[in-house]
C-alpha cells in the first residue's frame, strides 16, 4: 500500500462550509473512492494560511486520478466556490515529498 500527501488551497472564511461539506459526503463518493483502493483519507487544515493538506492510503490510483468520472465531476463543481480550482474545477493539487515516516 502506498501513501501519499497533498495540498489545497481554502478560500478564507470557508472552513465551516466545507467541513459541513464533507461531514455530509455523498455516499456514491464514499463508495468510488474505496472501490478505486482509496482508504485512510484525511484532510488538514493550517489555520493561518488556509492550506488543506490531504493524506490518503492506496492500493491502486489516487483520488486525483479518478478526474474523468462523472461524480467526480459533479462534487468538483459543487466545491469549487470554496477552494483554488483549475479552469475543469478539478481542485489545485500541489503534491507533497515524503520526507520522514514513523511506524
Amino acid at each position: 500500500m502506498e501513501k501519499i500527501a497533498f495540498k489545497m488551497k481554502l478560500k478564507p472564511g470557508m472552513r465551516e462550509e466545507y467541513e459541513r461539506r464533507h461531514a455530509a459526503l455523498w455516499p456514491e463518493m464514499v463508495s468510488l473512492l474505496s472501490e478505486n483502493g482509496i482508504s485512510d483519507y484525511s484532510i488538514f487544515l493550517d489555520e493561518q494560511t488556509d492550506t488543506l493538506f490531504a493524506v490518503q492510503c492506496l492500493t491502486k490510483g489516487s483520488s486525483q486520478d479518478l478526474g474523468g468520472n462523472e461524480l467526480v465531476q459533479r462534487w468538483w463543481k459543487y466545491m469549487a466556490d470554496l477552494m483554488d480550482t483549475n479552469p475543469d474545477f478539478s481542485p489545485v493539487t500541489i503534491p507533497l515529498i515524503p520526507m520522514f515516516h514513523l511506524d
